[in-house]
């Protein structure tokens, strides 16, 4: 049975290619997607993709991937930064779980520079641009 990854994508992602181009590039989220799903096809992997701009909508979906995905790629946006509420949904859902980040989050305000989710997740990517998905999905395909 292939792997199941489901992608998730916090606040504002929802506005790549047309908010601050110079930081997130100019790839939409659909296009970022696309590429996704292409490559786990090639990887012989399924995919999922979910966006929101609500905290208890992500939490919910999160919790949702219990036992239902074999790996999650988030990308919390600023929830990255304080929610302790995805911290615990990342927790609970017992799935290995990789942070993302298009930009490199250490090259910009020191506040992005703390990540609540980090200790909770096998990994984080950062910097790579849309590629920081990618990194992430093929690292956790590696998983047994």
């Amino acid at each position: 049975m292939p792997k199941r990854i489901a992608v998730i994508n916090g606040p504002n992602l929802n506005m790549l290619g047309q908010r601050e181009v110079d930081v997130y590039g100019v790839q939409n989220l659909e296009t970022i997607n696309a590429g996704l799903k292409q490559r786990a096809h090639e990887l012989g992997a399924d995919i999922e993709f979910f966006q929101s701009n609500g905290e208890g909508e992500l939490v919910t979906f999160i919790q949702q991937c219990r036992k239902r995905v074999d790996g999650i790629v988030l990308n919390a946006g600023a929830y990255t930064h304080y929610s302790i509420a995805l911290r615990d949904a990342i927790s609970a859902a017992e799935v290995p779980a990789v942070e993302v980040h298009i930009s490199n989050v250490y090259k910009r305000e020191s506040f992005r520079h703390t990540s609540v989710l980090a200790p909770v997740c096998i990994g984080v990517i950062s910097g790579f641009g849309s590629d920081s998905y990618v990194l992430a999905m093929e690292a956790l395909l590696r998983l047994n």
